[in-house]
């Protein structure tokens, strides 16, 4: 390998490779195909990231095309926001395609099949013809319709096409192989009827290409030169194929598919079904809520496209899928807002503050730095008064040498201002404090020179002040849920673990003045709280801001790393072979381990998987193979055993007819994670 390639990622070798094998590269040429059924999440930033920024690092155009082959599900509305995302995360789009555009072609070419005998028209349910299609294991049975005449085919094909039938009583299957070990390939559908006018083509069309048809035939016609996907499409690459030999011209660019992993992200879920779920069901207030991981809701809460494109790069572009910690996409922001954004006080929980020996009705100018950061960002007038507030939290009557905020009888500084004392309080009948009291060093002002002003205190806090403060609403997120994986469990759904304190709305919070004429683009810290932008449902008369970050990881303390596990095993040193005495064979080591995995997420997930496979370096196929058989209901196993295969096949393990058949049976799984393993081997 050479110095260069180490460090491309893989997918950025195989074009590498292409074009050192003689690839012409005026002729690279990349796409981002979303489906217009939803709006942009953090997983598809990696696709963005990955696609644009090859037609970046090679000078190559890369189009957006929609894959909108399903009117039932796709909108305008979908379509406008995925532009504006792309737009808005930096990037530009050679051409904006849409598979729609070629109707017209793929209907011809789907002629062209069945003139060649290769497509047939079935009238069955789709129950029946998923009960035909067989198992992993066993051959399916051909439909009783698959010979029928090309002149019927056509006719039927054409009536179907002029909308003569109902939705669902006539579907076109190519015309395959119906015991092929990939059940992908056993006589797929290429046309469906859908009663439903398309957002671009209205009532022109009631039929419409399956996906797989459409996609494959989509990047021949724009002549695309790599087609890259992600990992769930990696048993479609033989269909994706046999679909291009059918229509491809040897004086035209070949399209090569090529799968990537998926990203996933913890405390969240990825699916657009269940992103629509979190919707409708008014749990979160619509697809930009800033608690959802869509790059809408991202951009809202305060997140920037610098931050999003380098938390893509952080996370790298893999072989196998996995699931990335969001307190990597919070660093991200906190890096890049750290350097960028304004400095400015507000206080959310206040409590009045009057420094008594402070000239009665005096206000002052003092001058806030914008970003100590950045030398050059400038500093802002900041008005001081007599009466201030502070964060109730930040004072007590008595406490500890180990507070070092406000006291009675201790000093601190204000920030920007004052070193003030505390001297007395005033209280309501009901105890709480409504008044703090307090004397101020009045040579002590920040960067007055004075020397007082040099004075070193404990604590600084961040104030405002009564007079001129602006009042606005503030809202705080948390997590969305409270499970790392919360589509994991397969005895639960995902909305069980919704946080019922995810949105914390504090209305009446009290900002300095400089902040009425923040814009939506702004970036904020306020100082000591964390990072916040102006939401879009403020208004001259009410601002709103979204918390945006903490300054700090506040879950990495509520959360703490787990201990080691007794069941984090090592290779045995066993110089003799065999298994040592003492402990458990390594195969019911990794059946124990996968009992638990459905149950486990994050960095406890990452750990079982890198244990299962260590252990599988000391087990043999004839130990493994048994397994092969373990109930369906035993996901967890049978994730183990997977992820055990897959070690086997890479230490040059022969794929067999009983391999085969688990892969294809773990591929055709409910289970996302199983199908994942499967899928990566």
């Amino acid at each position: 390998m050479t110095e260069e390639s180490v460090s491309l990622n893989f997918i950025e070798q195989i074009i590498a490779d292409d074009l050192a094998a003689g690839f012409d590269p005026k002729k690279l040429r990349f796409r981002f195909p979303p489906e217009p059924n939803g709006y942009l999440h953090i997983g598809h930033a990696a696709s963005i990231c990955l696609n644009f920024g090859l037609g970046e690092m090679h000078n190559a155009p890369v189009n957006l095309r929609f894959d909108d082959t399903n009117p039932s599900k796709e909108e305008q509305e979908y379509v406008d926001a995925i532009k504006h995302d792309i737009q808005w995360l930096g990037f530009k789009w050679a051409q904006e395609c849409y598979s729609s555009d070629y109707f017209q072609q793929m209907y011809d070419w789907a002629v062209q099949l069945i003139k060649e005998g290769k497509a047939y028209v079935d009238e069955q349910s789709a129950a029946a013809m998923a009960e035909q299609k067989g198992t992993p294991t066993t051959p399916g049975v051909a439909s009783p319709f698959r010979d029928r005449s090309v002149e019927e085919n056509l006719d039927l094909f054409g009536r179907m096409k002029a909308g003569e039938f109902e939705q669902g009583s006539y579907v076109l299957r190519a015309k395959i192989d119906m015991a092929s070990p990939n059940m992908l390939m056993r006589d797929p559908l290429l046309y469906r009827i859908v009663r439903k006018a398309h957002h671009r083509t209205g009532t022109e069309w009631c039929i419409y290409p399956m996906y797989d048809w459409a996609h494959g035939e989509s990047d021949y016609l724009e002549q695309v030169s790599h087609s890259l996907c992600t990992l769930e499409f990696k048993m479609h690459r033989e269909l994706y194929d046999w679909f291009l030999d059918q229509i491809y011209d040897p004086a035209l660019l070949r399209p090569k598919q090529r799968e990537f992993a998926r990203r996933n992200l913890s405390y969240t879920v990825m699916s657009k079904r269940k992103l629509l779920e979190l919707v409708q069901s008014k749990t979160v207030s619509g697809w930009n809520d800033p608690r959802m991981p869509t790059i809408s809701g991202l951009r809202r809460r305060g997140y920037t496209p610098d931050s999003i494109r380098k938390f893509s790069d952080l996370s790298g572009i893999s072989k196998r899928d996995s699931v990335t910690d969001v307190s990597l996409l919070e660093y991200c922001i906190r890096e890049d807002l750290n350097k960028t954004a304004t400095r400015v006080m507000g206080v959310l929980d206040p409590v009045k503050l009057v420094i008594t020996n402070y000239p009665a009705g005096k206000t002052e100018i003092l001058s806030a730095e914008n970003n100590t950061e950045d030398p050059n960002s400038g500093t802002h007038d900041l008005p001081f008064s007599g009466e201030l507030y502070i964060e109730r939290e930040d004072f007590k009557e008595e406490a500890g040498n180990k507070f070092f905020r406000l006291t009675l009888g201790n000093e601190v500084r204000l920030k920007s201002a004052y070193i003030i004392k505390g001297e007395s309080v005033k209280k309501d009948a009901a105890g709480n404090i409504t008044e703090i009291h307090c004397t101020a060093d009045l040579d002590s002002r920040s960067g007055s020179g004075t020397e007082a002003s040099t004075r070193k205190v404990k604590g600084t806090l961040h104030w405002v002040s009564i007079q001129h403060a602006i009042k606005a609403e503030v809202r705080e997120y948390d997590r969305l849920f409270l499970d790392e994986a919360p589509d994991s469990h397969e005895d639960k759904n995902f909305m069980e673990f919704v946080n019922p304190d995810s949105l914390k709305v504090i209305k009446e919070a009290y900002l300095e003045p400089f902040l009425k004429e923040a814009t939506l683009d702004d970036k904020f810290q306020f100082q000591r709280l964390g990072y916040f932008t102006l939401d879009k449902d403020s208004t001259t008369d009410k601002l709103v801001f979204n918390k945006t970050v903490g300054l700090r990881d506040s879950w990495a303390k509520q959360n703490p790393a787990p201990a080691p596990q007794s069941n984090q095993v090592t290779k045995p040193q066993n110089q003799g072979g065999g298994q040592p005495q003492g402990q458990r064979s390594a195969i019911n080591e990794i059946q124990k381990i996968a009992k638990k995995y459905t149950n486990l997420s994050g960095d406890k997930l990452a750990a079982a998987k890198a244990d299962i496979a260590k252990l599988a370096e000391e087990v043999t196929y004839d130990e493994l193979s048994p397994l092969f058989n373990t109930a369906a209901k035993k996901v967890g196993t049978r994730i183990g055993v997977m992820i055990a295969l897959g070690v086997l096949l890479n230490q040059g393990q022969e794929r067999n007819a009983e391999i085969d058949a688990f892969i294809e049976a773990g591929l055709a799984d409910e289970n996302e994670e199983l199908v994942k393993e499967a899928s990566s081997i």
